[in-house]
């Protein structure tokens, strides 16, 4: 069964979001939104879009982050019957226009995790486009592989079922770390994954809510973390791949 949504989480992103929103549902898409304990402002917008059909709200009554709210959306999309979920930013920057190519990837490799191979223009801030690389051989040497070409950007299908299996097994950062740690970990138990590339665009008026020290910090935390994860486990690894 291949039954695809997409979780959306949104934290004070009202201006952006309606236009998401109207965006994955035009591509024939249920939304799962994920108020991440927003404003009253943005949570009023959000009011209004889940009485939309196949527009679902989860509320979180404290603030997650990205990690958490994409989790608690991922863990509703489940709840509801769906095999897979399409992770979409809620500030714009994704290109929505390849939804179509994403989710007919992911029909026919229902087993696979889909992910997005950013191909930025000249709106991407400088200093986030530089860290990436640092963090690009970071997941290279944590995976024990060259297969992750990027492991932050959040366009992506999960399939479901193995996906929640690790969220409930593990302890995932909940922040901006969760993108790329969901991706080694997954990467450690062999899970197929398949890249297509996207254009990512910062718009100029967007709402971003990347903490240029604390979140560098929690990454830097989270890469330390897996390495010596990594160490533990590599016998096993690569015994999972040479079985593969």
């Amino acid at each position: 069964m291949h039954k695809p949504c997409a979780v959306i989480p949104v934290y004070n992103h009202e201006r952006a979001v309606p236009a998401v929103v109207a965006e994955l549902l035009g591509a024939g898409l249920p939304c799962v939104l994920v108020d991440d304990a927003s404003s009253p402002a943005c949570a009023q917008v959000l009011e209004h879009l889940a009485a939309e059909p196949q527009v679902w709200l989860v509320r979180l009554p404290a603030n997650q982050g990205k990690g958490g709210a994409v989790m608690a959306g991922l863990r509703e999309a489940a709840r509801l019957g769906f095999s897979h979920a399409l992770q979409v930013d809620a500030d714009g920057q994704h290109d929505l226009q390849d939804i179509a190519r994403f989710i007919e990837q992911s029909r026919q490799h229902p087993e696979a995790l889909v992910c997005g191979y950013p191909q930025y223009d000249a709106s991407v801030p400088k200093g986030r486009l530089y860290a990436r690389y640092l963090t690009h051989v970071w997941v290279w040497i944590n995976s024990l592989s060259l297969a992750i070409p990027d492991s932050m950007c959040g366009f992506r299908i999960y399939p479901l079922p193995p996906t929640l299996r690790l969220i409930d097994r593990v302890r995932l950062g909940r922040r901006m770390d969760f993108d790329p740690e969901i991706l080694v970990r997954l990467a450690w138990q062999n899970q197929a994954m398949r890249w297509l590339p996207t254009k990512v665009h910062y718009p100029q008026d967007g709402l971003s809510h990347f903490r240029l020290f604390h979140d560098n910090a929690l990454i830097s935390k989270m890469h330390a973390k897996l390495f010596f994860g990594m160490l533990l486990r590599w016998p096993l690894i690569l015994w999972r791949r040479w079985l593969a």
